[in-house]
């Protein structure tokens, strides 16, 4: 039988990502290029099908699978583009127009569903049945693996954690509501949460170390972001009770999630004696093109 490869991209708002992996899991081609985003639409088709092509190289014709992993929804009722932070895709037939651009058939998921797959798969939820990642950074993501699967849901939209209202009196979302999980617990919105309390604009991490050195605004603002992911994260426990938690983003990194924040968690979790672990993620900004290659099931 001939040797099938699997190609992945992470299309990112600010670079996209191609890996070409072999039937062994041999990494043969893994490339950066910058997100035309400002560009279009069409740009961005344009440049992941340039990367696809490069990639095809390393085939040797050979049968290959083709997985994208983009910041938005594919609703499989129209098959176009929702709920994307890349704006430009919303609304579009994107799988359609690639799969006829490529002449091959694409399989597209939300990148969060990507993170978590990849974390099950290779990374930090290995060996566990049911995984929930989230990937905490700019924005404020989830994803859920049930039986080593993506579980999408009816409307594809399981896991979009970012987008439960916690504060229907807090700050508003993009998406429309009030008080929504990514405007607390995300950089931006612990930028936010700062910049009310004191007048003054810092970045996400200049905020945490000054809190860590006793800043009252900063240590403030800090305590508000550590009780609400607590509020949160206890909350959807409850709800789903997975096996593990995978935290991704770049304020993975933060110490004190894994200490306080676990501590405000077990608060709001519906069990008295709560045991989920919250770890961090091991293949950092690698995760979501590996789980954008593995996208369809494994080869018999």
């Amino acid at each position: 039988m001939p040797e099938r490869y699997r190609i992945g991209i992470d299309l990112g708002g600010t670079k996209t990502e191609i890996i070409v992996l072999s039937a062994t899991d041999e990494v043969l081609l893994r490339k950066r290029s910058p997100t035309p985003k400002l560009e279009g639409y069409e740009a961005i088709c344009e440049n992941i099908c340039r990367l696809i092509e490069e990639g095809r190289a390393f085939t040797d014709g050979s049968d290959h699978t083709i997985g994208i992993g983009i910041p938005g929804i594919m609703e499989p009722r129209t098959g176009r583009v929702v709920n994307a932070n890349t704006t430009v895709l919303i609304g579009k037939p994107f799988k359609a127009d690639l799969e006829r651009m490529l002449d091959h058939t694409v399989t597209i998921e939300n990148d969060a569903n990507c993170f978590i797959l990849a974390e099950a798969r290779l990374g930090a939820a290995a060996g566990a049945q049911n995984a929930f990642g989230v990937i905490m950074g700019t924005g404020c993501g989830g994803g859920i693996v049930f039986n080593g699967e993506i579980y999408r849901g009816r409307h594809g939209i399981a896991g979009e954690w970012g987008h439960l209202s916690i504060d229907p009196a807090g700050p508003e979302c993009w998406c429309g509501n009030r008080g929504c999980v990514e405007t607390l617990i995300s950089g931006t919105g612990l930028e936010n949460q700062y910049n009310i309390r004191t007048g003054k604009k810092l970045r996400a991490p200049e905020i945490i170390e000054a809190a860590r050195k006793g800043e009252a605004g900063a240590a403030a603002a800090f305590d508000q972001f550590l009780s609400d992911f607590g509020r949160a994260l206890g909350g959807l426990i409850s709800v789903l009770d997975p096996d593990i938690v995978v935290l991704g983003g770049g304020l993975s990194n933060v110490d004190e999630l894994y200490t306080e924040g676990v501590q405000r968690m077990k608060r709001h979790a519906f069990h008295p004696d709560l045991d989920t672990p919250v770890v961090r993620n091991r293949l950092g900004d690698s995760a979501g093109v590996f789980g954008a290659a593995y996208l369809q099931p494994d080869i018999p």
